[in-house]
């Protein structure tokens, strides 16, 4: 057996938690994946993964395995693009994750220009609302909203993410143009709850004067798109990332309000495992996306 190719294998397996996920991912079948763990386990005489009905876990053994197989990994990776970077191609595979709304409607169109653009680039885009060990899930580069925390891990900055007030005209023509902050209080409001502060929306008027108003609803979720679903069919006021309604404005659906008032914009970073010795794919990824998300990006969100 190619131990390399049973090393890169049982990665996966950790990182997928799957045998069919890593099958699917690196192109191969499943009996392939499993022969191949097999002699690997054979091969260094001890049992690196645990298999039952409902999937796979590492074993303590395996986690120690795993650690050292990463290091390969990415020692492999770096020297191969010292070899790619020198022929002016991205070769191997990139890992990209982000949230599901920005996954969907903002990086999946970028991710697919710049896999065209780099064609022995394999590109695995993985999103989920939910915090993301990069290290631990194997991804190479996230784009993540909001501020960061204070980690291990590089980052560099991308641009912002802008918010803004919408209703549709129709509910504003039944409940009445919202003029000031205060007025909120007396509208059916639309809830985003994962990261406006789930019930106390904050504005600032043209002044400088700083307002946090409780507000209250028909409806509450932690999904863009429902927020804006609601919105559309006339059920009260929703603050959304601009990205998300920026073709509901186009048509009608949707008006802006409250357009005085400076709603918290969102930072936009991308960040990966280590600031040291950053793959050649990395930087390159996001010097495209840092190129494509600059003023007014969401002007050209379909």
């Amino acid at each position: 057996m190619d131990r390399l190719t049973g090393i890169q294998i049982f990665a996966r397996c950790v990182e997928t938690g799957s045998l069919s996920k890593t099958a699917r991912d690196l192109n191969m079948s499943q009996p392939s994946v499993t022969k191949h763990m097999a002699s690997l386990e054979r091969t260094l005489g001890a049992r690196l993964l645990n298999r039952n009905t409902r999937g796979i876990s590492v074993t303590e053994i395996g986690a120690l395995y795993y650690e050292k197989c990463k290091t390969i990994l990415r020692q492999l990776e770096e020297a191969d693009g010292i070899i790619s970077a020198t022929q002016g191609r991205l070769v191997g595979a990139l890992r990209v994750g982000t949230s599901v709304a920005f996954g969907r409607r903002v990086l999946a169109p970028l991710l697919i220009e710049f896999s065209e653009r780099n064609p022995d680039l394999r590109v695995d885009l993985s999103c989920e609302d939910t915090y993301v060990d990069l290290v631990a899930q194997g991804v190479d580069v996230a784009v993540r909203l909001g501020k960061l925390a204070d980690s291990s891990l590089g980052g560099r900055y991308i641009g912002v993410n802008p918010w803004v007030m919408i209703a549709s005209p129709q509910y504003l023509a039944r409940s009445g143009i919202v003029r000031t902050p205060e007025e909120l209080s007396a509208r059916d409001c639309l809830v985003y709850s994962s990261v406006q502060g789930d019930d106390i929306w904050r504005l600032c008027s043209p002044s400088g004067e700083r307002y946090s108003i409780p507000v209250r609803g028909r409806l509450r979720s932690n999904n863009l798109s429902t927020i804006l679903a609601a919105a559309t069919a006339n059920l009260g006021v929703a603050i959304l990332p601009r990205y998300v309604v920026s073709a509901s404005l186009r048509t009608g659906r949707v008006v802006e309000i409250m357009t005085d008032y400076a709603l918290q914009e969102q930072e936009i970073h991308a960040v990966y495992p280590s600031p040291k010795l950053v793959p050649a794919k990395v930087v390159s990824f996001i010097d495209f996306i840092r190129s494509r998300l600059r003023r007014d990006w969401w002007l050209d969100i379909a």
